[in-house]
């Protein structure tokens, strides 16, 4: 007879290490219980993500959908008045064009591009906003793969300093602006107009792109590098492919800014070199409510945004949605 827990020769058995006499099996008190597979269950969705997950659902979709069409709304209500007769609009509200379709047409736009005011304005507009788009985005695509790559002394604080330019309001510099351009001739000239939104559009556009080149992984550039690539090389071959999407974004941007400016151009574009929405608005001053020509016209300072708006779209959402998902 042996005692409890030794081993007895040809027994062929031994107790298990760390194993109590009397000890109870199963899970110990206060634990949970695994799974069939020895793991825990599934945890349990937060409020967040069931809040998400009721958004994908067709009511949700359809009230999205109906505030978008009330989003649109003015827009509809601006090309049916531009496309309907002057007394028709002076005597009724744009609403009631589909109770006689028949009524309208064109008219508008004819007499519109007839307008060598009209036209000159919006050719002027197409001279301040491309050159003013490229030249912030070459600036600033420079800058910023300096900024973000390049060791030069007081790089920092150059930054800094770009950075805090970014809370100058515009109206700060109209006056001590307009003075230094009548000294060098630039007031009530395109190229002054051009000059002031590259200068204000800069630090926002600097700040972008150096930010985005940042994120660029430092083992791809040290890699051109050893094969010899230069920084111009790198510049333009690695980086800028690489930054397409910010730099489309940035070109929106920008387009639209200057584009729909008034401020700007209302203090220093003079009559020959004024952009659209310094024609119309002087249009509505001049004959006050001019339905006639300002919805054509304004419908036409509309349609080039937005074109330019879908044809950079894909650009522009992967520059949104960089740095998101890692």
């Amino acid at each position: 007879m042996t005692a409890q827990g030794t081993v007895t020769p040809g027994s062929g058995t031994a107790p298990r290490a760390g194993a109590r006499s009397g000890a109870p099996s199963g899970p110990r008190p206060g634990t949970r219980a695994a799974g069939p597979a020895g793991a825990a269950g599934p945890p349990r969705p937060g409020l967040a993500s069931r809040l998400a997950g009721r958004t994908r659902g067709g009511l949700v979709q359809l009230l999205l959908a109906v505030v978008g069409l009330l989003w649109l709304t003015p827009v509809a209500g601006l090309l049916v008045a531009s496309l309907r007769p002057e007394e028709d609009n002076t005597s009724s509200g744009w609403w009631t064009a589909f109770a006689d379709p028949g009524r309208l047409s064109l008219d508008g736009y004819t007499a519109l591009l007839r307008d060598s005011g009209i036209v000159d304005a919006f050719w002027n507009t197409v001279l301040i906003s491309v050159p003013a788009t490229v030249t912030v985005i070459v600036v600033a695509a420079l800058a910023g793969y300096a900024f973000a790559w390049l060791e030069f002394p007081g790089r920092d604080w150059i930054f800094l300093v770009v950075v805090a330019m970014l809370v100058v309001p515009v109206q700060v510099g109209l006056l001590p602006v307009a003075k230094m351009f009548g000294a060098l001739g630039l007031f009530g000239t395109i190229p002054g107009v051009i000059l002031f939104h590259v200068a204000y559009g800069l630090p926002f556009a600097v700040f972008l792109l150096r930010n985005y080149f940042a994120e660029i992984p430092q083992e791809m550039l040290e890699a051109a590098r050893m094969d010899g690539g230069g920084e111009w090389r790198i510049f333009t071959r690695l980086v800028l492919p690489l930054g397409r999407p910010a730099i489309a974004s940035l070109g929106i941007f920008q387009f639209l800014w200057v584009w729909n400016d008034m401020l700007v151009a209302l203090i220093f574009a003079d009559s020959s070199s004024q952009p659209l929405t310094v024609a119309l608005q002087s249009q509505m001053r001049q004959f006050g409510s001019n339905i006639g020509v300002l919805a054509p016209g304004a419908f036409l300072s509309l349609i080039v945004p937005v074109a330019i708006f879908f044809a950079f779209q894909r650009h522009f959402v992967q520059g949104v949605m960089a740095g998101s998902v890692k």
